[in-house]
C-alpha cells in the first residue's frame, strides 16, 4: 500500500517509500496481527497455495 501524506523525504533515511500510489506486486504470504484490550491477542498467517 502507498505511504500517504509523505511530502518531504529525508535523503539520509534510506527507505523504499511508495508515496501516494500503490505498487503492483505479487504477494504470497501475509500476516495479520490483532491486539485487543485486556491482553487478548491473535495472529493470522495466510499463504497462497
Amino acid at each position: 500500500p502507498p505511504t500517504i501524506n509523505i511530502f518531504n523525504q529525508d535523503p539520509e533515511c534510506d527507505l523504499d517509500y511508495c508515496a501516494n500510489t500503490a505498487r503492483d506486486m505479487k504477494i504470497d504470504i501475509a500476516v495479520k496481527n490483532n491486539f485487543g484490550f485486556g491482553g487478548t491477542n491473535g495472529t493470522l498467517v495466510l499463504r497462497r497455495v
